[in-house]
């Protein structure tokens, strides 16, 4: 039986100042955690597997979240497909490595839901994994990750570590990535949105046909998700990962509706049918987390509104 994680312990947030890892940090913080241990990438390069073997024989680290990722959007992963690959797969191989060889108690591997077939049934369940063919624009990054689940549950039956894994589905949220070459979907609507609003431009061009399906879980949320897990989540060989989500998707068209409404841009939205679309829907079967007593609590349009502000008030400092 998994039992809740020493709140006195020491814990290490591997990539803190990223969407992810921030919201853990504030999660933590709010639960009582006292002994919270981060590093930037200047400090420490985790792609350095002496470097990282340094930090883990000085820090010892009781618990591990590890939330250090190279992200992107369609057009990033499809373009820096090699830089997917390698940069995440030399991170999960040093800090799973590494938080086995100093004892880590229990680490949370960070997901993402790319890694099922393009095609996959929806909702897509755990069991889905590795059951066909990938989407191709997004296959490097979803091979490192599919890497990472298959390390910790390879960990965890040879060496008898306690590695778990959540794949959660489309995030935003405060501290997001608005640099229209490399975000997802959602902060580049919200940017494009508030340029145009900006800027009185009467239009805004958007890529694909907008039919597309997706689910959007806020940030704090999957914060509060990966916390529970790593309290009452039991792993066995073979299954050391959930699925996190909110259980409903929408299209991007609508989408971009909602967005638009909550920026305040009231002109018309052009479709760019020439560029990729991505996999036609994406939706994540979460029966296995909630028949454990989780749920998302916070609604698409009030996350976007908290994002929308999020975003004004730190203009000046967001990645952009």
């Amino acid at each position: 039986m998994a039992k809740p994680i020493d709140r006195n312990a020491k814990v290490f947030v591997a990539g803190h100042r990223g969407l992810v890892g921030s919201a853990i940090v504030r999660r933590l913080e709010q639960d009582g955690f006292t002994n919270i241990v981060t590093r930037s990438h200047s400090e420490l390069d985790l792609t350095d597997q002496a470097a990282t073997r340094r930090f883990f024989a000085e820090q010892e680290p009781r618990y591990v979240f590890l939330a250090a990722a190279k992200v992107g959007g369609i057009h990033a992963n499809d373009r820096y497909r090699a830089d997917f690959v390698r940069i995440n797969l030399q991170i999960e191989t040093n800090v799973i490595e590494a938080a086995h060889h100093f004892g880590v108690q229990r680490l949370m591997f960070l997901g993402s839901s790319c890694i099922y077939p393009k095609l996959a049934p929806q909702p897509m369940k755990e069991a889905h994994l590795l059951t066909g063919p990938l989407e191709p624009t997004n296959e490097a990054y979803a091979i490192a990750k599919i890497a990472g689940i298959i390390m910790c549950d390879s960990y965890n039956r040879q060496y008898g570590t306690d590695f778990i894994a959540a794949m959660p589905t489309n995030l935003y949220g405060p501290g997001d990535n608005f640099d229209l070459e490399t975000s997802h979907v959602l902060p580049a609507l919200i940017r494009k949105f508030h340029e145009a609003k900006t800027q009185g431009r009467p239009t805004v061009e958007l890529w694909g046909t907008g039919k597309p399906r997706r689910e959007f879980l806020h940030v704090d949320d999957l914060a509060d998700a990966v916390l529970f897990m790593m309290d009452h989540f039991d792993s066995r060989p073979g299954d050391v990962f959930l699925n996190v989500g909110v259980g409903e998707d929408v299209t991007i068209a609508e989408l971009a509706d909602l967005v638009a409404r909550v920026v305040g841009f009231d002109g018309d939205l052009v479709w760019n049918s020439d560029k990729p679309d991505g996999t036609p829907r994406k939706l994540l079967d979460v029966s296995r987390l909630a028949a454990l007593g989780w749920q998302a609590h916070i609604g698409l349009e009030e996350g976007l509104a908290q994002t929308y502000q999020w975003f004004l008030d730190h203009i000046a400092s967001a990645r952009m």
